[in-house]
């Protein structure tokens, strides 16, 4: 991302302006996206159930535009660009995987066809795409690795076990989240990692003032995530590697520093 992009608040009147004049193609979508966003906002003020009724708009169209793809190729790209990076850091078939906010399986089901059966488990707040992500399952014959597929109401991770994964995953998921719904996360997540396991995730970057787009895009600087997750004991550092990769977000990795050792699964 260029410095200037890392300083743009899109929230802002004259960024709106300026985008509508260079995109007016643009406009009528964005109206109208802007009045749905007011109507849910209204019917649901607590952030998940919102977010929810959004999914639920979305996935009801087009579920691979749903979790940010444009088309099924942009689809396929983004969920290879995950897998690729997460194998290359260590991610073994042995391993246990959790992948919050899994979405219709875009990088899902190649963790699920690649880690070792039942070690892939994945959770959404939304039912529409969690139904789309068996979907998935079905087209790539992914049936016999019984991978779990969770409704979640929050992120407190409260009906998982303790020290039980050895990776955890979120893509796109905190990059429409409100602060309180990562602290939430940070705060929890420690409890469930292996020892020796971490946890990567995306978030939209910003270098200027953090901000907030329709409720829907949260634009957070880097300082602030990697302070939130050291106040959980938490050790956290910006994944410099990540930002090669042709996506618009960038990557923390967290590890809890309580728990050093390596786990072998297959002792």
């Amino acid at each position: 991302m260029s410095p200037k992009s890392l300083l743009r608040n899109r929230a802002s009147l004259t960024h709106k302006l300026a985008y509508a004049i260079r995109n007016p193609a643009r406009i009528t979508p964005y109206l109208r996206r802007t009045a749905r966003d007011a109507w849910l906002r209204v019917k649901h003020p607590r952030h998940v159930d919102y977010y929810r009724a959004v999914m639920a708009s979305d996935a009801a169209r087009n579920p691979e535009a749903a979790v940010g793809s444009q088309s099924h190729e942009r689809w396929l790209a983004l969920g290879e660009m995950q897998f690729d990076y997460l194998t290359e850091h260590g991610l073994k078939p042995v391993h246990r995987m959790l992948d919050i906010g899994c979405g219709n399986l875009r990088a899902g089901w190649r963790f699920i066809d690649y880690l070792d059966t039942g070690n892939y488990y994945g959770i959404d707040i939304s039912p529409d795409i969690l139904i789309s992500a068996k979907k998935t399952l079905t087209t790539y014959e992914l049936q016999a690795k019984l991978p779990h597929l969770t409704l979640t109401h929050d992120l407190t991770l409260d009906f998982l076990p303790d020290g039980h994964f050895d990776v955890v995953h979120a893509h796109s998921v905190f990059s429409h989240s409100p602060i309180e719904v990562i602290d939430e996360c940070l705060a929890h997540v420690g409890r469930i990692l292996a020892p020796g396991g971490f946890f990567d995730f995306t978030f939209d970057r910003t270098e200027g003032a953090e901000h907030q787009v329709l409720r829907e895009d949260f634009y957070y600087r880097t300082e602030t995530l990697l302070r939130l997750a050291r106040k959980h004991g938490l050790e956290a550092r910006f994944m410099e590697d990540w930002e090669k990769r042709p996506h618009g977000q960038s990557k923390i990795r967290v590890n809890n520093v309580n728990n050093f050792d390596h786990v072998d699964h297959t002792a």
